[in-house]
């Protein structure tokens, strides 16, 4: 009798469970990316539809956000300064956690399409994403800011606004472009629905980035076997020495 009255009241309880209205569908074109010697970076599409169980709530429009994260990192930003004539570093600053990528891409500027307190929430935005806490520094922000900068000028930090297709509300489509210096590891594809700043619907998928081939096998080598690793780079270092040596000297007989 208690296992059945159990059963019910779990029942009841899924059936008082909110039901979303609005649903993301997706999918990526790629679901892993293989980094070779020839790796020059990668394109993503990411592509989707809104399913609904019922007529769109009110008058807001809805916005798609996407992003794209890569594995985080603590990072260590350096400021320097001009001293008797030459640059020196004179202050640090420990970040917790960085991405070493992440791009947003949007419908609609950033902050038309989500709240500050969501984006908190959710950090969806490049500073949220970056963790920086217990540095007891009064200028933290800088040293975020030039983080930022660093990384948005290299390609990991990327803001694409209005970069969303979205069609009557129901179908969207964007790229989001993976540079050449891809750090391994597995990254997170976001899709956020929203409307009137809040976030309706949220779907993730991991995207595996793996190297393969020498490229996985120097990775390895140098990780795993290090000894092995300096031992067999000296050896080829001497090698190619030798070789441009006697190359040089058959030139000059």
């Amino acid at each position: 009798m208690t296992g059945r009255l159990v059963a019910v009241l779990v029942v009841l309880w899924i059936c008082a469970l909110p039901v979303r209205a609005e649903q993301v569908v997706a999918g990526l074109s790629q679901e892993a990316i293989s980094i070779t010697t020839n790796f020059d970076g990668s394109e993503i599409l990411v592509y989707g539809a809104v399913r609904r169980e019922a007529p769109p709530p009110g008058s807001l429009p809805m916005q798609v956000i996407v992003t794209v994260q890569g594995p985080s990192r603590p990072v260590i930003v350096r400021r320097k300064d001009r001293r008797f004539g030459i640059w020196v570093n004179i202050d640090a600053s420990a970040i917790d956690s960085a991405p070493t990528f992440y791009a947003v891409s949007t419908t609609v500027p950033l902050y038309d399409a989500l709240t500050h307190t969501e984006d908190l929430r959710h950090r969806v935005s490049i500073p949220t994403a970056i963790r920086a806490v217990g540095t007891g520094l009064l200028d933290q922000e800088r040293f975020t800011d030039a983080l930022i900068r660093i990384h948005s000028a290299d390609g990991a930090y990327q803001l694409n606004e209005r970069a969303v297709r979205f069609r009557e509300e129901t179908l969207f489509d964007t790229s989001v472009r993976l540079p050449a210096n891809l750090t391994e590891g597995d990254y997170l594809a976001r899709i956020f629905l929203t409307r009137g700043g809040e976030v309706v619907d949220v779907y993730e998928q991991l995207i595996p980035v793996r190297k393969v081939g020498l490229e996985r096998w120097i990775y390895l080598l140098a990780h795993e076997r290090p000894l092995i690793y300096g031992i067999v780079s000296l050896v080829i270092a001497i090698g190619a020495g030798w070789m441009a040596s006697a190359v040089f000297r058959y030139l000059r007989s």
